[in-house]
């Protein structure tokens, strides 16, 4: 097995792992829970801003959830008023406060426990505050509804704190200082920018591996004719030497994909820790760094002053030959992938995880191949069943969704896995990133190359191809995630539930309409009766 091989299972390996569980994309919500649906208790649950002050001195800003009942929250700082905040008691606010404390006007802060959400919120407003804060007995926040029977006519907001917000409040209150608190709750922009850049992002990767995939194909299939026209017995046994480097997928590794895939996923999430996101930043270093060497090598040997470098070799113990080029890259990316492991928690390091993650991406749509319509058909659909199961019916046997809480990186106190593309949000006042995991674009992705190395080995134009088509479906395809993840009210999406249908769907339909489609299916390339055809990409 020679070095380009190991290179190209090498990357498929780490590309397994990383692109299993990561279809959802934007930011993550709590799962809802089921509210009885009765007049008062129809709110929408909304994130609300905390802003504190400790003896007239600001303090930290803290983030909670309002109910499903009380009154609503002002969306702008400027019209929510500064209130006094009162600790009540009894601490759990399940029966009248104590009458020695004068509520009127005041925020309560209570104890989660004992009696339900609307009881405390009734005792509150019955004793004259303007708003109830409950501490929840966890560090997340808890999504507050009504019960059965309850009576909602609740005229003051409620807001759940997480444990450790309400525990730092309460600390300062036990301390006789004075604090006072704002309520209001920001609303979100339907669309913002950073969803564009990362949409461009996404489709840009998948066109420069596109592009790379079809060059080397037809570069390969030059020289195969080459080979092939000289009838000696020595160039017939060197046949294949350009395809070296490529991997195609099979039926069978296509199946496999997925129990691979949901092995892996199950593993995170049960050993999801602090610990474990370092072993999963490591193994991203090492595909960051063989894909970043990858690109820099190909794009450098295009210039003349590179070409000696990138043809000239020397041999490596374990490795093999490698070119002088690439052992000039090598340290720089080197460098680069620990540099970004070292300091990931900066505000700026997404770029350079963005930056290893593309490459790496686009490294492997050069190197792993559809090899036909049927053998993409099986990978896409099974991933498509992947995503939906991991987001959506793990939630009844686990209690939650998996891939959503792998994705967000539960338990590690980390903004996320490594295995994502992302950009921060511009005008959010909430902040957070707009995500895409690599497997929602690797996957289609590998069914859009196919489309341009076939259009390329046919001769087809743009007009006559299916490569347009492909990267036009699937650039609709994220546009429609990125609609339903905002109808969704940022509740976290399987992209490839969009992105399938429109891709394969558009493919499939395509192929039989121009009667493509057993060539498509079967062989994925065209047949060739002269091994001297010459192969040029159309114009």
């Amino acid at each position: 097995m020679d070095m380009h091989m190991d290179r190209a299972i090498c990357i498929v390996f780490v590309v397994l792992l990383s692109c299993s569980g990561f279809g959802s994309a934007g930011d993550i919500v709590h799962q809802d829970n089921v509210a009885p649906s009765i007049p008062g208790c129809d709110n929408n649950f909304v994130l609300v801003k905390v802003p504190t002050w400790v003896n007239g001195v600001p303090k930290s800003e803290f983030v909670g959830v309002g109910a499903r009942f009380g009154r609503s929250l002002e969306s702008k700082e400027k019209h929510a008023n500064h209130t006094t905040l009162a600790l009540a008691d009894p601490p759990d606010c399940c029966t009248a406060p104590n009458p020695k404390n004068k509520l009127v006007g005041e925020i309560i802060l209570v104890h989660r426990g004992k009696c339900s959400f609307t009881t405390k919120a009734n005792v509150a407003d019955d004793a004259g505050a303007s708003a109830i804060l409950i501490i929840n007995n966890q560090t997340e926040l808890f999504k507050m509804v009504c019960e059965d029977n309850a009576d909602v006519n609740i005229a003051i907001p409620a807001v759940m704190l997480p444990q450790d917000a309400g525990e730092i409040l309460e600390d300062f209150l036990e301390k006789n200082s004075s604090v006072s608190v704002a309520l209001y709750s920001p609303k979100r922009p339907p669309v913002d920018i950073a969803e564009v850049f990362l949409w461009v992002m996404a489709v840009g990767t998948i066109l420069c591996g596109s592009f790379w995939s079809a060059w080397t194909a037809r570069e390969a299939a030059i020289e195969q004719d080459k080979l092939l026209k000289d009838a000696s017995e020595e160039y017939l046994q060197t046949e294949g030497v350009g395809a070296s480097g490529f991997v195609d997928i099979n039926m069978m590794s296509a199946v496999l994909f997925v129990v691979i895939a949901s092995c892996f996923l199950v593993m995170l999430y049960k050993l999801m820790s602090a610990r474990f996101i370092e072993v999963l930043v490591v193994l991203f270093c090492i595909g960051g760094v063989e894909g970043l060497q990858t690109c820099l090598v190909a794009l450098l040997s295009c210039f003349r002053w590179f070409q000696h470098a990138g043809e000239s070799y020397v041999k490596v113990p374990f490795f093999g030959a490698i070119s002088y080029l690439t052992l000039a890259i090598c340290p720089f990316c080197i460098t680069f992938a620990v540099l970004w492991a070292s300091f990931r928690h900066i505000s700026f390091a997404w770029i350079g995880q963005d930056i290893l993650g593309i490459a790496l991406i686009i490294t492997v749509l050069q190197i792993v191949r559809v090899p036909n319509l049927k053998v993409g058909t099986v990978l896409l659909g099974c991933s498509f069943l992947y995503d939906i199961f991991w987001v959506f019916v793990s939630k009844w046997w686990f209690k939650e969704s998996v891939m959503i809480v792998v994705a967000r990186g539960d338990k590690t106190g980390e903004d996320g896995i490594p295995m994502l593309l992302k950009i921060p949000r511009m005008f959010d006042p909430w902040g957070g990133y707009s995500v895409i995991g690599f497997g929602d674009i690797i996957l289609p992705g590998l069914l859009v190359a196919f489309s341009l190395r076939y259009d390329w080995l046919t001769k087809k134009n743009l007009r006559s191809g299916y490569f347009v088509w492909a990267m036009t479906a699937y650039g609709l395809g994220l546009l429609i995630t990125y609609v339903a993840l905002n109808m969704m009210d940022g509740h976290g999406q399987p992209a490839l539930l969009y992105i399938v249908p429109f891709t394969l769907g558009t493919f499939l339909t395509l192929g039989k309409k121009r009667g493509d489609l057993q060539v498509l299916w079967t062989r994925g390339e065209p047949e060739r009766n002269c091994p001297h055809v010459q192969l040029q990409p159309v114009q």
